[in-house]
């Protein structure tokens, strides 16, 4: 059995994404239930050198979006970190998945041997597509998922292992 690029990139990140706005409705939930703004959650963080959650979501879109058009060779929309509001988080995490949907599957053809350079702060990393989606940024993805999930259960949002897999 062959596994396109495709097939592990997109439904994983779409399915992300799905988990993360039934947790932004449960956070969005708890706001309203115990009256207070949900912008401390948007703000809240798990440590004080860490993104907030605003900060997750938006690193979880660009993870999502820069895969998408490293393994396809095509550019990614830019999506400016403005996010303040649960609202915002929302319309960023559709304008990612929209994205996403629109990138034909066919434009993955090759990408598992495609030549990927991703450019850090200190240096140029090079990996074929497939190590870069699997050991860069599929494990990114999740990382920022996770911490996603963390900051929201810190602060009080009744989540658990189910939430983060979409079984409830």
């Amino acid at each position: 059995m062959s596994i396109s690029a495709y097939d592990l990139s997109i439904p994983t990140f779409q399915r992300g994404f799905a988990v993360l706005s039934k947790l932004l409705d449960k956070a969005e939930a708890l706001a309203d239930e115990k009256k207070f703004k949900p912008e401390v959650l948007v703000n809240a963080r798990l440590a004080p050198d860490m993104l907030s959650l605003a900060g997750q979501i938006q690193r979880l879109s660009d993870t999502a979006k820069g895969a998408a058009a490293r393994l396809t060779g095509t550019e990614a929309p830019s999506f400016p970190d403005d996010e303040v509001t649960l609202a915002d988080l929302r319309a960023r995490i559709d304008k990612t998945t929209a994205y996403l949907a629109s990138v034909p599957e066919s434009a993955y053809a090759g990408a598992e041997e495609r030549d990927v350079v991703l450019k850090t702060r200190q240096q140029e990393v090079h990996f074929t597509g497939k190590d870069y989606l699997l050991t860069y940024a599929i494990p990114n993805f999740y990382f920022h998922l996770t911490t996603a999930y963390a900051i929201l259960r810190h602060n009080g949002v009744a989540v658990g292992k189910l939430d983060f897999l979409g079984r409830t």
